[in-house]
């Protein structure tokens, strides 16, 4: 579940007090791993797998309530401003509390915030300035500002500096707000004794401050233009593949320096997260090339990746993988054997287990240890939404497997995810809450009514957290103590 799917009481879910009783909620039901999507700032239709920035957190996650908490709002300013619900009112709580921390916080907290803008100088004035510049072009993408701000020409950076110092502040303050919340929400979690399983993309947006900023690390033409995009080829979601349109990288170019940029960026995901799942991990061994002016990804080939050489140079780095490799999709010996080779457990989605034969690998009888199972993922369907759509023989298929189950779906393929020996079970949400498929999160390509399911507490039943508590425990995931 992604803390934008979180209840409250404006547009999307908050680091405020609903998600501390969403870590009641998973600690009662015995719970011990909350995994969501990406954190970073989105573009206008919501994606979390399309940011503006690979470090920066996204401020519709600040609970303004909070910062009242803390001392920094007057709570009827944050009623108030609220109500509106404008950006022009969520810019003006901020500029609000940053004179709240300036003027009555505890030294303490004023030490914190500049302790936090002097740890992040490597990005944040970046992202601060190409934020207030969006702004100023009505959000146009960064190759087509003027040239000397589109090739970053040193001058007329000083010169976009001074004019927009104002809103480059409120950006910094905003980040500093957001992580120190989020650092509270995974501190209380961690507490708990459960683990936050992050999400990082393999790809960026193209109109984000990283390819902007980077420019040389991307296949770019001169005006900065993508000369190729990244997708997939025809597949399960799409009859004529997926075009997503990212920038592919410079892996030559990348790999001179070490993979500094990854380097760079994997970092903040371990100090963000306990685990990170590495999103078309494929990618790494070989991906999908489309030209940049062909409209379907039909007209793509696969290039070859930097692959182990990319992973022997984290594990140099950080000592450790703590990764999941995304491995769905058109998966190649190669690319099982370099998930292999680094011990990085794959996925195995119990939608996909009933098409073919007994070999399926997504069966629950075909699982390894060094995986994590799913019931589904935001990508797919809810579970009750899946079995529905499938014709009768088909879900006779799917029952007889089960052992001609009592209990009515979705419980039956929760019980086999729990039951699975993959050493982690993850079910989605809607599926704990029986919710059908006009609650799933995303539809893959497709651009409308993505990324905004948010769960209401009436929808939690009195006894599911009591209920998968015991499951949880009968299938020996409650660690000891727990």
């Amino acid at each position: 579940m992604h803390p934008t799917s979180l209840p409250g009481p404006h547009g999307g879910g908050s680091f405020g007090d609903d998600a501390y009783r969403f870590l009641d909620f998973l600690s009662a039901a015995g719970q011990t791993l909350w995994q969501m999507l990406p954190l970073g700032p989105t573009h206008a239709n919501g994606s979390p797998y399309q940011c503006l920035s690979v470090h920066a957190g996204d401020p519709r996650l600040i609970s303004f309530d909070r910062l009242a908490r803390w001392g920094w709002l007057e709570p009827e300013a944050v009623a108030r401003r609220e109500a509106a619900g404008d950006e022009a009112g969520r810019e003006a709580l901020l500029d609000l509390a940053r004179a709240g921390l300036l003027e009555r916080a505890p030294p303490a907290d004023r030490a914190a915030c500049d302790d936090f803008m002097s740890a992040q100088r490597d990005w944040l004035p970046d992202y601060a300035l190409f934020r207030a510049l969006r702004t100023q072009y009505e959000g146009a993408d960064w190759s087509r500002w003027p040239g000397a701000l589109r090739d970053r020409d040193p001058a007329a950076l000083e010169k976009a500096r001074r004019k927009h110092r104002a809103a480059i502040d409120r950006v910094c303050f905003e980040q500093f707000v957001f992580y120190r919340q989020w650092g509270e929400v995974r501190a209380e979690a961690n507490r708990r004794g459960i683990l936050i399983l992050g999400d990082m993309p393999i790809f960026v947006a193209h109109d984000s401050v990283d390819v902007w900023v980077n420019q040389s690390l991307f296949e770019l033409d001169d005006k900065g233009c993508p000369t190729v995009v990244a997708g997939v080829p025809p597949d399960y979601f799409s009859a004529t593949g997926q075009r997503w349109g990212n920038p592919h990288y410079r892996w030559t170019r990348m790999e001179e320096d070490g993979f500094a940029w990854w380097m760079q960026r994997i970092e903040r995901q371990m100090k963000m997260f306990d685990l990170v799942r590495i999103d078309h991990f494929r990618g790494f061994d070989a991906y999908w090339e489309i030209p940049a002016d062909q409209p379907t990804a039909m007209g793509g080939r696969w290039v070859e990746g930097p692959g182990g050489r990319f992973f022997e140079a984290v594990l140099r780095r950080f000592g450790t993988l703590p990764f999941v490799a995304e491995d769905l999709g058109l998966i190649t010996p190669p690319v099982h054997a370099l998930r292999e080779r680094f011990h990085l457990p794959g996925m195995r989605i119990l939608q996909f287990a009933f098409e073919g034969g007994s070999d399926n690998p997504y069966l629950p009888h075909n699982h390894v240890r060094d995986a994590v199972v799913y019931t589904g993922t935001h990508d797919n369907d809810t579970t009750l939404g899946w079995f529905g759509g499938l014709d009768g023989p088909a879900q006779g298929r799917v029952l007889d497997y089960l052992g001609q189950p009592r209990e009515p779906m979705p419980w039956p393929l929760i019980r086999a995810a729990l039951a699975s020996v993959a050493n982690t079970a993850v079910i989605p949400l809607q599926d704990a809450l029986a919710l059908g498929g006009e609650h799933r999160m995303n539809t893959p390509g497709t651009t409308q009514d993505n990324w905004r399911w948010r769960f209401a507490w009436e929808q939690v039943a009195p006894d599911l957290a009591a209920r998968l508590r015991h499951l949880s425990g009968l299938y020996g995931r409650i660690p000891s103590g727990g």
